[in-house]
């Protein structure tokens, strides 16, 4: 699967793997590190030495307040990342207008509202498809569709995918003009919308 398709599946979180993985790296160096030196690795002086040096203590011990404002510092420091990691882990996912004009002097914009709807509208109109729900993701330039369709029961799947594919979707690439549109497409049975059977006495 391409890195395109794959954001049409679900959101992205490469960046937090990224930095989560990091992050533990930076840790897992440090105790391992912490670890040789206990051990006497780097010298048995070393490792019968406290935790934090005594000439760092003496130096908190002279220096209170210098040590007061850089512990604040770096506390603020570290609430502002993690505030801002947050922020954005929990930011809603952008959903891009389409611009379908690239000439010179002249610029065709389509809201992303407007592009689900006129999707939607087209795969409620599929025989067996209760309601469909679809969003546009992605990015202007490389656009994506989620879709999410509820079928009666008993509807074939297969006739449902084919007129979305060779209909909805190849109407939504022409529009788009473009001969790739990734969409990651959820099944669902709507088994109250099941037609009734008739009654045979």
């Amino acid at each position: 699967m391409s890195r395109r398709s794959r954001r049409a599946v679900a959101r992205s979180a490469g960046r937090d793997r990224v930095l989560t993985t990091l992050l533990g790296l930076v840790l897992v160096a440090a105790a391992v590190l912490t670890l040789l030196v206990s051990y006497g690795v780097f010298g048995t002086f070393r490792a019968q030495r406290p935790v934090i040096d005594p000439l760092l203590v003496s130096w908190i011990g002279t220096h209170a307040t210098a040590t007061r404002w850089i512990a604040i510092g770096v506390g603020v420091v570290l609430f502002v990342v993690g505030i801002a990691w947050v922020v954005r882990s929990l930011r809603p996912e952008p959903r891009p207008d389409v611009a379908l004009s690239e000439l010179p002097g002249e610029r065709l914009v389509v809201e992303h509202a407007a592009v689900a709807d006129a999707v939607r509208h087209d795969a409620e109109t599929i025989d067996g498809v209760s309601r469909a729900r679809v969003r546009l993701v992605g990015t202007p330039q490389k656009p994506a569709l989620r879709i999410a369709l509820t079928l009666v029961e008993g509807t074939d799947v297969r006739d449902v995918w084919a007129d979305l594919d060779g209909r909805v979707l190849a109407r939504a690439r022409e529009a788009f003009a473009v001969s790739a549109l990734p969409t990651a497409v959820r099944l669902e049975l709507d088994a109250s919308a099941a037609p009734t059977p008739a009654r045979v006495e």
